[in-house]
C-alpha cells in the first residue's frame, strides 16, 4: 500500500477550478487535446486543461528525488512532517533542479529543459489530480515557475476524481518508463522504486516487466540497496551519517561488486565477505571501477597492510559474538574480516564527518579529511602494486593459456575426424596441409621453448625431443 500524504491547503480551490475548466471544454464543442495514461489495468484518455503554475503542488511521493530528499536532514524532517508547506515545496523545487549525485550544483539537464521551454514552449502536458498535485511534469513546473512566475498557464491532463496515492505511484512509474521519456530516474531512485514495489507485494516478475529488465537484475538492485542502507547505518558517528546521495555515482561499481560477491560466496562465504569489505573501502575512497575490480579477498593482507603502519591499521573488533539472553558467545568474524570491516567503518566515519553541510567542528572535519587522504594514498599504492602483479601474472599465463586453447581445438579436431570417417566426408588434402602447417608451428614453438624454459619439465622435454631440429 502506497504511503498517503493528505491533501494540500489549496485542494478545494483547485477542485473548483479544475471542474470549471473541464466543464468549459465539454461545452465548447471544438477540438480537444487529450493525454492517455495507464489507469487501473486499462487505458484512460484524459482531458487537457490549463492551470496557473502557482496553483500546482509538487508531488512529495515522486521517485525522481526520493534519494535526494534526505540530503538535508532538517529539510527532510520538515518535508515528512508537512509536505505542503511553502518551505517543503521550495525544498522540492530545488531538488528537482540539481544534480542527483551533487545537490549543491544545478543539473545541466534542467538548464536544457528551461532553455527548451523558453524557446519552444511546453510540448507535452503535465498530469495532475483534481487537487492540483502533479503526478507528471514536476520538473517542467519548476522550469516554468523559474521563467515566468506563478501566474503562467501550464497545460495539464486531469486524472479521475477517485485517484488515490496508489494510483499516483503506479501512473508516475508507467509514464517514467515510456520510451519517449527522456529524463531517467537517478540510479538510487530507481533502486528505491524497485524496493517500494517489492514492499507492496508486487511479484518480482511483474516488477521486472515494469522496468523492462530481468528478475535477476531486480534481485541485484535489492542487494545493492540493502548494502547501501547498511553502509549508511555503519557511517553514523558524532551525530553525522552519509545520505543516499553519496552513492549516486557508483552504480557500475556496485553492480560489479554484487556479481563478484555472489560468485565468491558460492565457493567461500568468508572470502566473499572479505572481498566485499575490501572493495567497499576502495569505492568509498573514490577509486575508479577499473581499479576496484582488481581487488580480491586477499587484497588487504597482501597489499594494503604493507602500505599502512601497524598503528595506522584500524583495530579489529572482538572475535566472539554474545547471544542476548543466553549468556553465551559464539565465534564471530575472523581477525582479517574484522580488520577489513574496521577499515571500511573508518572510511565511512571520515566521509560522514567531512561531507558538505556537516555540523562537525572545523578541527574534526579537517582530521577526517586528512584520514581520507592518508587512507586514499595507501590504497592507491596498494592498488598500483596489485595492478603491476596482475599484469605480470597475465604475461606469465598468456603462453600457457594460448596453448591450452590450441589443445582444446585439437581435441575437437579428433572428434571431427571420427565423425568424418563414419560419413566418409574428410577432405584429406586439406587435412594434410593443415597438419604440415601445424608441424611448422610446433617446430617454431620448440625453438622458442628451448631459448626460454630454463628447467624443462616432461611436456617441454617431449616437445624438444620430438622436434629435434629445434636448436
Amino acid at each position: 500500500m502506497a504511503k498517503g500524504y493528505g491533501l494540500p491547503p489549496g485542494a478545494e480551490e483547485n477542485r473548483a477550478l479544475v471542474r470549471s475548466r473541464l466543464e468549459e471544454i465539454a461545452a465548447g464543442g471544438g477540438p480537444r487535446e487529450t493525454f492517455t495514461v495507464e489507469w487501473r489495468g486499462g487505458s484512460e484518455h484524459l482531458e487537457v486543461i490549463q492551470m496557473p503554475v502557482g496553483n500546482l503542488y509538487y508531488n512529495p511521493a515522486t521517485h525522481r528525488i526520493r534519494a535526494q530528499a534526505g540530503h538535508d536532514p532538517k529539510q527532510a524532517e520538515a518535508l515528512a512532517g508537512d509536505p505542503w508547506s511553502s518551505d517543503s515545496q521550495a525544498y522540492l523545487d530545488r531538488l528537482l533542479q540539481v544534480l542527483p549525485a551533487d545537490p549543491a550544483r544545478t543539473d545541466p539537464e534542467f538548464d536544457e529543459l528551461t532553455a527548451s521551454l523558453k524557446e519552444y514552449g511546453q510540448t507535452d502536458p503535465g498530469l495532475i489530480t483534481h487537487e492540483g498535485i502533479l503526478v507528471n511534469g514536476n520538473t517542467r513546473r519548476a522550469g516554468l515557475m523559474q521563467l515566468y512566475g506563478p501566474n503562467h498557464a501550464m497545460r495539464v491532463a486531469v486524472l479521475p476524481p477517485s485517484c488515490d496515492w496508489q494510483d499516483i505511484a503506479a501512473i508516475e512509474l508507467s509514464l517514467q518508463l515510456r520510451k519517449e521519456h527522456r529524463r531517467d530516474y537517478s540510479y538510487i531512485n530507481r533502486l528505491l522504486a524497485v524496493q517500494e514495489l517489492v514492499d507492496q507485494g508486487t511479484p518480482l516478475a511483474v516488477i521486472a516487466a515494469t522496468f523492462r529488465t530481468t528478475a535477476e537484475r531486480c534481485r541485484q538492485d535489492q542487494w545493492v540497496l540493502a548494502c547501501i542502507q547498511s553502509l549508511i547505518e555503519r557511517s553514523k558517528t558524532a551525530g553525522e551519517q552519509l545520505s543516499l546521495v553519496a552513492f549516486e555515482s557508483h552504480a557500475e561499481k556496485f553492480r560489479e561488486l554484487q556479481r563478484a560477491y555472489a560468485k565468491q560466496y558460492a565457493v567461500n562465504p568468508e572470502k566473499a565477505e572479505l572481498l566485499l569489505e575490501n572493495r567497499l573501502a576502495a569505492i568509498l575512497l573514490g577509486f575508479a571501477k577499473t581499479d576496484v575490480r582488481f581487488i580480491d579477498h586477499d587484497f588487504a593482507g597482501l597489499y594494503l597492510s604493507k602500505k599502512l603502519s601497524a598503528s595506522e591499521v584500524p583495530a579489529a573488533t572482538s572475535a566472539t559474538v554474545a547471544i542476548p539472553g543466553l549468556g553465551r558467545a559464539v565465534k564471530g568474524p575472523s581477525a582479517p574480516l574484522s580488520a577489513a570491516k574496521a577499515l571500511t567503518d573508518s572510511v565511512l566515519h571520515a566521509r560522514a564527518v567531512s561531507q558538505p553541510g556537516s555540523a562537525a567542528s572545523p578541527e574534526t572535519a579537517t582530521q577526517a579529511q586528512n584520514e581520507i587522504r592518508r587512507l586514499g594514498a595507501a590504497m592507491d599504492e596498494a592498488i598500483t602494486s596489485l595492478g603491476r602483479d596482475a599484469r605480470i601474472k597475465k604475461r606469465k599465463q598468456a603462453a600457457p593459456a594460448r596453448l591450452a586453447d590450441a589443445s582444446r581445438d585439437i581435441e575437437q579436431c579428433v572428434t571431427d575426424l571420427v565423425m568424418s570417417r563414419a560419413q566418409r566426408s574428410l577432405d584429406e588434402e586439406s587435412f594434410d596441409d593443415a597438419v604440415a602447417d601445424l608441424r611448422q608451428k610446433l617446430e617454431k614453438l620448440a625453438i622458442e621453448a628451448r631459448r626460454t624454459v630454463q628447467n624443462p619439465g616432461d611436456g617441454v622435454a617431449w616437445l624438444l625431443e620430438t622436434f629435434g631440429k629445434a636448436r
